[in-house]
C-alpha cells in the first residue's frame, strides 16, 4: 500500500550535479549527475517522467553500496526494495544522458526527469546529511561526459558518466560535483544534441533554465577546445571571462585539451588574463597523462585513461584544496 509521496525538491532528497526545475519535476541532461537518499522501510519507488522521450536515459542504481544495477529507463517507475526494515541507503547515478538527440531545448529526446519518490506505507524517508566536501564545477566536451569509457559503441551502451575523470576525481578529493559534459562541444562549436557552443550554454542548465548556485564551487575545471576546429587566444579568453564574471573567488583551471589540440592558444589566454590581475585562473598542460593506448577509439580516453586521468587531476587540485593534502 502506497504511503507518502515526496516531491524532488524534499530536503531528504539529496541532488547532485546540475538539476533544473520544473513543479514537481526535477531534470538534468548531464551524465554523472546523483540522486540520494536514505529510508527506514523495506521498499519505495523512484519515479521519472519518460513521456515523449525518444531515447531512454541510463541510470546505475545501488541499495546499500550494493554493486550498481542498470536501468534503461523507459518506464515511469524503478523498484527500490530491501530484505529488512533499514535504514537504508540508495544512490541514482547519470550512467548516459544520450548525445545524439535533442537534449537541450524542452521537450527533450533524452533526459533525465526525475518526479520524485513514492514510499510504502511503512516507509519513511531520513534527513540525510548534505555533501561536506569542496565543491568542484567541470565544463568539457564528450569526454567530460564520458562517452566511449566503456567500449567504442557509439550510444549510450559506450558510456558512462561514473567513469569519467570528472567524477572520480571529485569522489578522490571527497567534493560534490556538477559534471557537465556535453558530446562534440567547443568553445564556439555547437555540440551534439542541439547543445549551444561553450560561450552560449555556460550559466544554464538547459534551454530557458538557469544555473543557480547556492554556494560558489572551490574551483572549477575547463575542458573544452579540442572540438574547435579553430580557436584564438582571444576566444579562449572570452569564455574566462564568463565564468569569472559567474565565479569570482573560485579558482579556475583550465587544461588543455588530452591531444594538446589548441594547447598554446588555451595558455596564451590564461598568461594574458593572470596579467591583467587575475591570479585564481591556471593553466594546467595535460601532455602525456594518456597516450592512444589509454583510449578506446584512439581520441576518447577508455575506463583506465579516464582513471590515469583523474590521478593526475587529482593531484592538481589537492594543491588548491589545502585541506585535503
Amino acid at each position: 500500500m502506497a504511503g507518502e509521496v515526496v516531491a524532488p525538491g524534499d530536503p531528504r532528497i539529496v541532488l547532485e550535479g546540475q538539476w533544473g526545475y520544473q513543479p514537481g519535476l526535477a531534470i538534468t541532461v548531464n551524465s554523472g549527475s546523483r540522486i540520494s537518499f536514505t529510508f527506514n522501510g523495506t521498499a519505495a519507488q523512484a519515479l521519472f517522467d519518460v513521456g515523449g522521450l525518444e531515447t531512454p536515459p541510463h541510470l546505475w542504481v545501488s541499495v546499500d553500496e550494493a554493486e550498481p544495477e542498470l536501468h534503461v529507463v523507459d518506464q515511469p517507475v524503478i523498484e527500490l526494495t530491501a530484505e529488512k526494515a533499514g535504514p537504508h541507503k540508495v544512490e541514482i547515478v547519470v550512467k548516459d544522458v544520450n548525445e545524439h538527440v535533442n537534449r537541450w531545448n524542452p521537450p527533450f529526446g533524452c533526459a533525465v526527469v526525475f518526479a520524485g519518490l513514492v514510499l510504502d506505507s511503512g516507509t519513511r524517508l531520513r534527513l540525510s546529511g548534505r555533501p561536506s566536501g569542496p565543491r568542484l564545477e567541470f565544463y568539457g566536451d564528450s569526454i567530460t561526459q564520458g562517452v566511449r569509457a566503456l567500449s567504442a559503441h557509439l550510444e549510450s551502451e559506450g558510456v558512462d558518466g561514473s567513469k569519467s575523470y570528472a567524477y572520480l576525481t571529485a569522489r578522490a578529493l571527497g567534493a560534490s560535483a556538477y559534471q557537465v559534459g556535453f558530446g562534440s562541444q567547443g568553445i564556439i562549436k555547437a555540440g551534439n544534441g542541439e547543445v549551444p557552443p561553450g560561450t552560449e550554454s555556460f550559466g544554464w542548465n538547459f534551454a530557458g533554465s538557469p544555473a543557480e548556485r547556492v554556494e560558489q564551487p572551490d574551483v572549477v575545471v575547463l575542458n573544452l577546445g579540442v572540438n574547435d576546429e579553430t580557436l584564438s587566444a582571444a576566444q579562449y579568453g572570452g569564455y574566462l571571462s564568463l565564468v569569472r564574471a559567474q565565479y569570482e573567488a573560485a579558482e579556475i583551471v583550465a587544461l588543455s585539451p588530452f591531444n594538446g589540440k589548441h594547447a598554446s592558444e588555451i595558455e596564451a589566454a590564461v598568461k594574458a588574463v593572470t596579467a591583467a590581475g587575475d591570479p585564481k585562473i591556471r593553466y594546467v598542460g595535460t601532455d602525456g597523462w594518456i597516450t592512444e593506448a589509454d583510449c578506446t577509439d584512439a581520441v576518447h580516453p577508455s575506463v583506465d585513461g579516464h582513471a590515469k586521468i583523474a590521478a593526475h587531476l587529482t593531484e592538481e587540485l589537492s594543491k588548491l584544496l589545502p585541506s585535503r593534502k
